[in-house]
């Protein structure tokens, strides 16, 4: 006891006291600054990962947004391309439609042509048969007539004929004679005469109602002789 109070036991044990105390804080602060190190190296290092990672991340979804934009701009040419393509495509069938529309309308003229073509050469064929058979009967009356009344018949400018009646009055030597035409339609047409008859429209009816030419010039001749005796 009496060692304890001695003022240098009480010094010494107090110096021993901070010296391990020294110690101690420089032993902990030691440790704890290490550890300290060891953090922020640690924290340092998974920041940069994490920072890597990000960069790469937003470089990966910059490079996919690049990539949507392209996609999407590729897609707006392909949709005007689309469009351009399909109004060419209705420019080129209205094209088509109308096309069809005048070969349908040539078809049906070609066809209308032809119908009429063969009815005009049915109306030809039947026409010529016609005018054939009234040149027979002008040629059969033409004999009977020169034969026995002296006619005469000449053929005249623009395809007329000229009818001669002569021995009219024997006592006088002069011809009466008429002129006559005959139509596309073959229709006779008298155009005049010499003398004048009066009654000649009649005639000229009649011989289109009847189409006997013999007795036409019967009757024409008649009325000849007729004026020619009231001279």
């Amino acid at each position: 006891m009496a060692s304890i109070k001695d003022s240098n036991v009480c010094e010494l044990f107090s110096k021993s006291m901070e010296e391990t105390h020294n110690k101690l804080v420089v032993t902990t602060s030691g440790e704890i600054t290490e550890a300290c190190l060891e953090l922020y190296h640690s924290s340092k290092q998974i920041l940069k990962s994490a920072f890597d990672t990000c960069s790469k991340k937003f470089k990966d979804d910059e490079k996919m947004f690049e990539t949507v934009q392209a996609y999407r701009r590729e897609l707006e040419h392909m949709a005007v391309s689309v469009k351009q393509k399909q109004d060419s495509i209705s420019e080129t069938l209205s094209d088509i439609k109308q096309k069809e529309e005048r070969k349908n309308d040539l078809s049906q003229k070609i066809q209308r042509l032809g119908e009429e073509q063969a009815r005009k050469k049915k109306l030809m064929e039947s026409q010529k048969k016609v005018n054939k058979e009234k040149l027979k009967n002008l040629n059969r009356a033409k004999e009977v007539f020169q034969e026995h009344l002296g006619l005469e018949i000449r053929k005249i400018r623009g395809e007329k004929l000229q009818f001669i009646f002569r021995n009219i009055n024997p006592a006088e030597d002069y011809a009466s004679t008429f002129i006559m035409g005959i139509q596309a339609d073959g229709i006779y047409q008298i155009l005049s005469s010499d003398p004048p008859i009066e009654c000649l429209p009649a005639l000229e009816k009649r011989l289109q109602e009847t189409n006997n030419f013999s007795a036409f010039l019967a009757n024409v001749r008649k009325e000849f002789v007729c004026q020619a005796r009231c001279l």
